[in-house]
């Protein structure tokens, strides 16, 4: 594997452990030259749906493009990689079991941010803000008070709420 940092082919895997699920081997490698060290994470790659974008254009679903966009909504948020990639495996998942060929970008958008909702609020709003195009704080308003309601029926706490808030 090519190493992030230098871009050199010779990489020496450290230790592989199985993920808790049990579908991803996630290894700690070594960068030969430039002893950089940096994680992968390996997962069978079967058939999943084509997603439908708004426009009803078609394109194979992208994993990359899936955690990018979870990565820039959880910027600066105390979320471990290992948080990311299980939210990540489970989306995957739900793709497989849906046994469909095509899926609509407009589920899968639902589905990330219901998992963000689950693992920070303040990542769900700033997805959500991209997502549905928010105008205005007006939407952002909505956008709280709606996860305020969620929060509550649910009983989750409130603390990320009320840092949103404050900003």
């Amino acid at each position: 594997m090519y190493c992030p940092f230098c871009n050199e082919a010779d990489t020496k895997v450290i230790d592989s452990r199985l993920s808790s699920d049990g579908q991803q081997v996630r290894r700690r490698r070594e960068c030969l030259q430039c002893n950089e060290r940096f994680s992968s994470f390996e997962s069978a790659e079967l058939g999943l749906p084509r997603v439908v974008k708004r426009d009803n254009t078609r394109s194979a679903f992208d994993q990359e493009k899936l955690r990018a966009g979870m990565l820039k909504a959880l910027e600066k948020r105390p979320i471990s990689s290992e948080q990311v990639e299980g939210v990540i495996v489970r989306l995957i998942k739900k793709l497989r079991s849906l046994g469909e060929r095509e899926i609509s970008s407009r589920q899968i958008g639902e589905w990330v941010m219901e998992e963000l909702c689950d693992l920070d609020p303040v990542a769900y709003v700033r997805f959500a803000s991209v997502y549905r195009s928010f105008q205005d704080i007006h939407a952002f308003n909505q956008a709280i008070e709606q996860l305020k309601q969620d929060i509550s029926t649910n009983k989750k706490s409130t603390h990320d709420i009320e840092e949103i808030e404050k900003k």
